[in-house]
């Protein structure tokens, strides 16, 4: 989906930013058109010049009509002063503190090296960013926690506000909003992602916002049906919770056609008018799952509100994003790489999936199931009632092979999770993949008969 120059979206860039010289030195620019004006100081002006100006005026903030008076702009000039100025908060080069008062945040400098544009999701998946936006993905439901969740008063013994977090969902997410005291409201998940049948009795307690993996969930592999998105979108509108979709594994699809993010439907379906300056979606993705595993680079689509306020806890979370991680990223999403990356790990990671999955055919039990996923890096391994997937986890380590038990990826630490374990399968060779199936069903087929009745053979997916 594109976004001409009056539908642009708000995207975040929270590092070192590209501050592109407007005018040359010793010449005025001047413009002939049909609509001509006489030019003003303002023409004459790039951004960067605006910037230093704030910057001198104050170490710290500097006010409009300050800027007004030092420029001598009236009438018309003051709108579009306010109009760059509005540009130049969108981007993150500025941070408005008040009705008057602006600051530079401090990433933002004369040294700032990252230029152009990275198109992402360009296969059709979704929609294309006009502008670079950067995040470290550790911080990502870090900062939504920072907006969100006010931490309970020092000393208080009250939790703080409700999130609405899948069951099971991301272990760093609800670690992340566990920081701040969060109470976690668990709908369940099926084969078709999130059960929005079960969701409006959650909603009606008042959650903060909802955190939602659609795609090819972490850790169950599941995917968020096409009917079931629409139904969410209409439910957060008409309780009023923002959407966090986290979308870290959306170009990693190996069978089927990509869905449309939510904080695209939710832009369709609600005929917003403003582009992505509106909307109740903050959509995160990251180049960590697609480019590489150690590019600990992210982006966040959001209305400008949120956009400004995450600049502000960005930099008091870390300054800014790596600049030479942001220079790689951007250097091979230029020319066509990344692209063609993407189309070969795809190819490697269904590989390896559909060895794991044969593997568990052949060596599991008939009474343990597990989710097919269609894309992404997870399956996910359900244990007859009764197992403490803990001790399975004991019994597996002395066949030489490990798993993640399913119980932390509960935000209630519901008994449930305990039966199931999360299995990757992007990380192994597909030799290797098979053997650690093997190991992992000898410890499964003797814990099994520790604890429940005589076993059938041959493993079933779910």
């Amino acid at each position: 989906m594109q976004c001409n120059s009056s539908r642009r979206m708000a995207v975040l860039i929270l590092s070192e930013y590209a501050i592109a010289s407007q005018s040359t030195a010793g010449t005025t620019p001047e413009y002939y058109d049909l609509n001509y004006r006489q030019p003003t100081i303002l023409d004459r002006l790039s951004d960067s010049a605006i910037l230093k100006k704030i910057e001198r005026q104050s170490k710290s903030t500097a006010g409009f009509k300050q800027l007004v008076r030092e420029l001598g702009l009236h009438g018309a000039a003051r709108q579009e002063l306010s109009q760059r100025l509005q540009r130049l908060i969108n981007s993150g080069q500025l941070v408005q503190i008040d009705s008057d008062r602006y600051a530079i945040p401090k990433a933002a400098t004369s040294k700032n090296v990252l230029v152009g544009r990275l198109s992402m999701h360009r296969d059709g998946y979704g929609f294309v960013t006009p502008d670079a936006a950067t995040l470290d993905p550790h911080f990502k439901a870090l900062l939504a926690g920072d907006i969100f969740i006010p931490p309970p008063a020092v000393g208080s013994a009250m939790h703080g506000d409700r999130v609405l977090v899948e069951a099971p969902t991301y272990l760093g997410a609800l670690q992340a909003f566990s920081v701040y005291g969060a109470q976690f409201l668990t709908v369940p998940i099926d084969d078709d992602g999130l059960r929005t049948d079960q969701l409006e009795s959650s909603l009606r307690l008042s959650p903060k916002f909802m955190y939602i993996l659609p795609n090819f969930q972490n850790p169950a592999g599941v995917t968020l049906s096409e009917g079931r998105r629409h139904q969410l979108i209409f439910l957060a509108d008409k309780y009023g919770i923002p959407i966090i979709e986290d979308d870290p594994y959306g170009q990693l699809r190996y069978e089927g056609e990509h869905l449309a993010p939510l904080v695209v439907l939710d832009r369709e379906n609600l005929r917003r008018d403003n582009g992505f300056t509106l909307g109740n979606v903050i959509y995160l993705s990251t180049f960590s799952k697609t480019l590489a595993p150690g590019i600990r680079l992210a982006w966040i689509v959001a209305p400008p509100d949120v956009v400004s306020k995450l600049v502000m806890l960005k930099q008091a979370a870390d300054l800014h994003t790596a600049t030479f991680n942001q220079m790689v990223a951007y250097e091979v999403a230029k020319d066509g790489f990344l692209d063609q990356h993407v189309k070969r790990i795809r190819q490697v990671y269904r590989e390896r999936r559909d060895v794991m999955l044969q593997a568990l055919q052949e060596f599991f039990p008939a009474e343990v199931t597990w989710t097919h996923p269609k894309g992404g890096l997870f399956l996910w391994v359900t244990m007859p009632e009764g197992t403490d997937c803990r001790l399975l986890f004991r019994a597996a380590l002395a066949e030489n092979v490990a798993f993640v038990p399913g119980d932390c990826f509960y935000g209630n630490d519901l008994a449930d999770g305990c039966r199931h374990m999360r299995l990757n399968f992007s990380h192994s060779e597909p030799e290797l993949i098979r053997e650690g199936i093997r190991r992992l069903s000898v410890a499964v087929k003797m814990h099994l008969r520790t604890s429940h009745a005589p076993l059938e053979v041959a493993g079933g997916r779910r």
